[in-house]
Order: structure tokens, then sequence, then C-alpha cells
């Protein structure tokens, strides 16, 4: 564990931490909240907090006076690469793929072909954990824009890719 705020005598510290710029109390001490914040999240900021109260000359209990909380900062998902593999002929078979290098939790990605001949994809042909899109026997109409949306409780970014039969 790694101190990161302490009240000693109604002295409040900030510790030498990389939140040291970035946290501190939400309410006055007097207040009886011991309530703090973190201003510009980071990912490295998730992780396991611990509150703990002693009180001069008050009998310290186990885990009584400590409180804990976990806290996960959601990132949202980075503008995703789409990519082709295959070649686009008519007949053959080709897979998109569309993967994004950031995001917590990890995105889920939905492919869909942009209008006129709007289309959205369902597994077996699309894999939304590994944002893939499987297209066989490909024809002509097969042509046009399709888009990757990446997408987490945080935010979603998009790819497109045009593909000519």
């Amino acid at each position: 564990p790694m101190q990161i705020l302490s009240v000693i005598g109604g002295v409040v510290k900030v510790e030498e931490t990389d939140l040291k710029s970035r946290v501190g109390f939400l309410y006055p001490i007097d207040t009886h909240n011991i309530s703090l914040f973190i201003n510009a999240s980071r990912e490295q900021d998730s992780g396991q907090y611990m509150c703990t109260v002693n009180v001069v000359d008050d009998i310290i209990r186990m885990h009584k006076n400590v409180g804990l909380i976990n806290l996960t900062v959601l990132v949202p998902p980075a503008t995703p690469t789409c990519q082709l593999h295959g070649n686009a002929v008519v007949g053959a078979n080709v897979t998109l793929s569309c993967s994004s290098k950031k995001g917590k939790p990890s995105p889920k990605y939905q492919w869909q072909r942009e209008p006129p001949t709007l289309q959205v994809f369902f597994p077996p042909a699309q894999d939304q954990a590994k944002g893939t899109l499987k297209l066989t026997n490909l024809s002509l109409e097969m042509s046009g824009v399709y888009v990757c949306r990446a997408e987490n409780e945080a935010g979603s970014e998009n790819c497109s890719i045009v593909l000519e039969v």
C-alpha cells in the first residue's frame, strides 16, 4: 500500500505520488466526511483504495476502522484500424478486421455496410470480440463502404474500409 493523503492533528499532508497534484479531500475535515477526489483520472489510477481512521485514545478494533473501495477508470476505445485480408475477387472469401489499441473494458466491434445498401452483420459472419467480419463467395454487389464501430461503456470510435470486388 502507498499512502496518498493523511490528516494528523488537523494538518493535511499530500504525499509525493503521481496523484499529488490531482487529489484532495472533497470536504473540510471538520465535517467528518473524509471523501477524496481525483482530478484528471488516468487508467493507472485504477486499483484498490483504503481509508483508515485512527482517533487518538480510541480503541482500535481490527478491521473496524478500515474502508476499502475498488476504482476502475474506464477508457474509451482509440480510433480503430480497419484492414482487408484476402483478394477481393468474385467467388473469393475475405475477412475484414477492426482493432483498437486502447479501451477499458475491451471494446466490442460492430460491422455494417453503409447505404445505399445498408446491411448489419451478425454471428457467425461477425465476431464482436475479435472485430472480424467474414464475407464469403464475393459478388460484385458486395462492393461498398464497410464501417466498424469499436464501443465500450466509455465511448466509441469508427473506421471504414472500401471493398471493391
